[in-house]
């Protein structure tokens, strides 16, 4: 099989019943398998899937290991050339899959693509979550072509060119299989959220280019699994960046020559730690309590989590491209001034 199309999902019974079977037609004719993998859902995913879906393949799993439990897991059990994870809210166009697949094909050098994703609600607007490809500022915050922070444009062709991007969404992702395996997956520690952003900076190491290409794209609901507002996914997204930056900022460092990469990357680190206490200050100040400890949750889990950099792969790092980790602290003013 070339190409394995898998779902990871988790009591999302109704988006599967909504979302597969337009899924299912767009790869009908070609080299490619939809599978459904699933975290030991509660709502009768699986007997629907059985009696409605009897001939794609299931990957049941024991527990609900998060997104990169899950997926590590269920592509284990996968041979193709590439796997694509997917989201079960996202809605696919009629030929969605071809450029993606096409773009791998003739392009070697890159190691992850992606499609330009859109809002399912507002079809003609960028979709959160990843919009036409993501970018991270200097102390890890991340935005994108299209959204920065919680604005985002309207779709009228802006990006309608293939660009190498510092990271595309995981709600729709293609990756190498050999370059999976090479990574050993997704990093465990994560559960969920900003895994793939990690995935493809690890990816951007190894000499990969991460690749937007607009010719395909995909409406995406997003918010399915953990609303915007959930305290524990804004600890998720806290502890995660601290973590994403301890695997790749001395490296990165490394890659650009800096004599000393792992006090650099000590002192960035510092100082994003010093902001998310800023942020935990807001949000003490304007009542928002289950906020302010969410914050301090994820420092506390950061610190039991983190792992040092291996000190021999920062030692041989060579140069690489990093296209989208910008220079700047925070979002430009252009930036602003164009949305």
């Amino acid at each position: 099989m070339k190409t394995a199309v898998v779902i990871l999902n988790w009591n999302t019974k109704d988006y599967l019943r909504k979302f597969l079977p337009p899924l299912l037609d767009s790869v009908r004719g070609l080299d490619a398998e939809v599978i459904v993998a699933d975290s030991a859902s509660t709502d009768g995913s699986m007997e629907m899937m059985a009696a409605e879906f009897p001939d794609v393949r299931r990957i049941p799993l024991a527990d609900n290991y998060g997104f990169t439990g899950g997926y590590n897991r269920a592509l284990a059990e996968v041979a193709a050339t590439y796997y694509v994870l997917i989201n079960s809210d996202i809605e696919v166009t009629p030929e969605w899959l071809e450029p993606l697949v096409g773009w791998m094909d003739t392009h070697p050098e890159c190691g992850v693509c992606g499609p330009k994703l859109l809002s399912w609600y507002r079809r003609d607007t960028f979709e959160y979550a990843g919009a036409a490809g993501g970018l991270l500022d200097r102390y890890g915050y991340p935005f994108c072509r299209g959204r920065v922070m919680s604005k985002v444009e309207k779709d009228t062709g802006q990006y309608d060119t293939p660009a190498d991007v510092m990271w595309v969404s995981g709600a729709c992702m293609v990756v190498r299989s050999s370059l999976w395996k090479s990574l050993g997956g997704l990093d465990d520690r994560f559960f969920a959220h900003m895994e793939e952003i990690d995935f493809c900076w690890r990816a951007h190491l190894e000499g990969f280019l991460v690749t937007v290409v607009p010719q395909s794209s995909v409406y995406h609901i997003g918010g399915g699994t953990l609303p915007s507002t959930s305290p524990w996914k804004l600890r998720l997204n806290f502890r995660n960046n601290l973590l994403m930056m301890e695997n790749n900022l001395a490296r990165t460092y490394a890659s650009r020559g800096c004599r000393h990469p792992f006090g650099k990357a000590a002192r960035v680190l510092f100082f994003r730690q010093i902001l998310d206490g800023g942020s935990a200050l807001v949000y003490l100040l304007t009542g928002n309590i289950p906020y302010f400890k969410a914050v301090f949750s994820a420092h506390k889990e950061f610190r039991s989590l983190r792992r040092r950099p291996d000190p021999e792969k920062v030692r041989t790092q060579k140069a690489v491209r990093l296209d989208g980790l910008c220079d700047f602290w925070m979002i430009p003013r252009a930036v602003f001034r164009k949305l």
